[in-house]
């Protein structure tokens, strides 16, 4: 633990500013080359799958699946996002997620699927079998290896933020909300299509399809791929040391790949063979699977505050931080309390200033807690050094701020006006 000597600290092991690992996220500092080269590759894909959904489903029967398709997709989002606010994933990786789902895998399952169904259907010269045996066994392996391939392309070069469940869970929450966006705009558009040939004028099909696809089922595609995200995500926890961790390191993800699929082909398997056999596995299978995995992520979350109070006490002790701020920092309401405090005191600069302190010493707690889990890299003091000259330089504004929240939430005892000789005084003029 490197010790505050004195007010103004020294931070010799700090790399240059080129070579700085942590720093406040802007866009235009990404690898202008491989990410024009990615978006290219992503580009193409949609392009190549939009035109193939819109060439099934018709001009109109696109656009009515798309606007219908979309209505999810914010909710979804919205929730994947609200459980990763203790230390959120960069945006890039999300949207890496979110395009991979709706536009690479979709158009590898499409390709997939339909070459699976006809080679079927030629060997057993039977097209209603090969159309049930390719939704219930080939489409969910097809589908969640195509999606789990996003998860573990984040988890192999993206590793410092994938750092645990939640983050296996918001990127496969992203990556399987795109693949079902895409899914949704061809069903939506073929049943559309389907009550246009009726030519009654109604939208039966549509809604029907709108209800069962949209309204009862939108985690259904999340929920299977983020037990793959799980199994990547409790990977990423094995500490250096630990037994059998290469074994471990392999099969924790493929069992969540398997599962994903298993629980994949149950949901197909029920759609296609009667309507009671869906009604079932929905009450008895998706709901409490569902359930299940809400409450992990929300214990996971909890969990990472745990480990914020626990690991930056040393930092405040050290002189670092403020006695008070590893309570505000481990508690969500007085983040956003501190950030509301400098945004009325200093502006959008200050309340910036907060938001990027709190980033730095959340990444600041889990750098720590890694390295006494026996994951220490090898460039641990630079690491340390270079977000504690990040925190160094906003503490002034961030500082008060976090102590006032840590008060205000009823985190920490405030003293009366005339007993509080340190810290932020609410009372002082």
């Amino acid at each position: 633990m490197p010790e505050l000597e004195s007010e103004q600290p020294d931070f010799a092991a700090v790399p240059e500013r080129s070579k700085w690992r942590y720093k406040p996220r802007r866009v235009w500092r990404s690898r202008l080359v491989r990410a024009i080269a990615l978006i290219t590759v992503l580009a193409l894909c949609a392009l190549v799958i939009l035109a193939i959904v819109r060439k099934e489903t018709g001009t109109e029967g696109f656009l009515v699946g798309l606007g219908l398709a979309v209505l999810p997709v914010p909710l979804l989002v919205f929730a994947f996002r609200w459980l990763d606010r203790v230390e959120p994933a960069p945006w890039k990786n999300l949207l890496f997620a979110l395009a991979w789902g709706a536009f690479a895998s979709t158009l590898v399952a499409i390709f997939a699927n339909s070459f699976a169904v006809e080679w079927i259907s030629s060997a057993t010269a039977d097209p209603g079998s090969a159309e049930s045996l390719g939704a219930t066994a080939v489409a969910p392996v097809v589908e969640e290896t195509a999606k789990g391939a996003a998860v573990l392309l984040l988890f192999l070069f993206r590793r410092r933020d994938f750092t645990g469940p939640v983050d296996g869970l918001v990127y496969a929450g992203f990556t399987a909300t795109g693949f079902a966006f895409t899914e949704n705009i061809l069903y939506l558009g073929n049943a559309f299509g389907e009550d246009q040939d009726l030519g009654s004028g109604g939208l039966g099909t549509t809604m029907a399809t709108f209800f069962a696809r949209v309204i009862m089922s939108p985690f259904a595609h999340p929920l299977f791929t983020s037990l793959t995200g799980l199994g990547l995500g409790f990977a990423a926890l094995l500490p250096a040391g630990a037994r059998f961790r290469r074994t471990r390191l392999w099969l924790l993800p493929l069992a969540g790949l398997v599962l994903a699929m298993g629980l994949h082909a149950m949901w197909n398997g029920s759609a296609t063979f009667h309507p009671l056999a869906f009604v079932l596995v929905y009450g008895m299978f998706m709901v409490p699977v569902f359930g299940l995995l809400t409450w992990l992520a929300i214990w996971s979350r909890q969990k990472e505050l745990r480990t914020i109070s626990g690991e930056l006490p040393a930092y405040a002790t050290a002189g670092w931080l403020a006695l008070d701020e590893p309570l505000a920092l481990s508690s969500m309401r007085a983040r956003s309390l501190a950030r509301g405090y400098a945004a009325r005191t200093f502006g959008k600069p200050g309340a910036q200033a907060v938001g990027e302190y709190e980033a730095f010493a959340t990444t600041l707690a889990f750098l720590r807690h890694r390295a006494r889990r026996g994951q220490v890299p090898q460039d641990f003091t630079a690491r340390e050094q270079e977000l504690l000259h990040h925190l160094w330089q906003r503490r002034q504004v961030a500082s008060p701020a976090l102590t006032y929240a840590a008060r205000a939430t009823g985190r920490v005892w405030s003293p009366p006006q005339y007993l509080d000789y340190g810290g932020f005084n609410p009372y002082r003029s």
